[in-house]
């Protein structure tokens, strides 16, 4: 299955180049390109596309403010020569953001990721279940379920640390991150923390070790954890 895709820029310099850097992958069909926000907003409006690349900074509209006016909002990787403008549509939770002049590395590792996103998404619920997707430095990013070690929460964020990479950081709560997981192959412990069953070695003095040498308390109000391993 191809990924439908258009660009939007006011710069037709850099549309002949995402049109050019898209033609690299298969996955990728490039349905049309346009110079202008309001023909491509009106595009966007009649027709269904999987994949959106936009300039953000554009007179008539801006990219985000582009966005924001959708409905049906496409997988979105934004371009700009601003790097200040990240923040601003973090919320509506783009793929990625590609810094102008745009290198095809820096490219290619956008298109991954939105090709991941998308098969993710038309997958199998098995497949879906053996990762996940969180936002974080204003990028998609993908989580192999093996790799978590332990969640920590901190208020409204959740740090995700994991097997020989460095944590990721990211906004969500522990209850939203425990309800995207796999039922059974997850639990929480601690209002602080979430541990995955299957790296837990022992229980001792309502203490978990974990595979890694990590320990983390066990709180009262999950006490029902230590019985419930105690059976497998």
């Amino acid at each position: 299955m191809q990924i439908t895709c258009i660009a939007i820029d006011d710069e037709p310099l850099a549309l002949d180049l995402i049109k050019e850097y898209a033609g690299n992958f298969p996955e990728l069909k490039m349905v049309q390109t346009f110079d202008d926000a309001i023909s491509g907003a009106e595009f966007l409006r009649n027709n269904d596309v999987d994949l959106l690349f936009i300039d953000i900074n554009m007179p008539d509209v801006t990219g985000i403010e582009l966005v924001r006016s959708l409905e049906k909002k496409p997988l979105t990787i934004f371009t700009t020569a601003y790097k200040n403008f990240a923040f601003e549509g973090f919320e509506l939770e783009a793929i990625d953001y590609l810094l102008k002049p745009i290198d095809f590395e820096r490219f290619k590792k956008a298109v991954n990721r939105a090709i991941e996103f998308f098969q993710y998404r038309q997958g199998t619920k098995q497949e879906a279940q053996q990762s996940l997707f969180v936002r974080s430095e204003y990028r998609m990013i993908k989580i192999d379920l093996s790799e978590i070690e332990y969640i920590e929460g901190l208020e409204d964020y959740i740090r995700i640390h994991l097997s020989n990479k460095k944590p990721v950081l990211t906004l969500m709560t522990l209850k939203t991150v425990l309800e995207k997981l796999p039922a059974g192959e997850f639990k929480r412990i601690h209002r602080s923390y979430i541990i995955p069953v299957d790296k837990v070695q022992s229980i001792l003095n309502r203490k978990v070790q974990l595979a890694s040498g990590t320990e983390l308390p066990i709180s009262n109000n999950y006490l029902s954890f230590i019985d419930e391993w105690m059976k497998k």
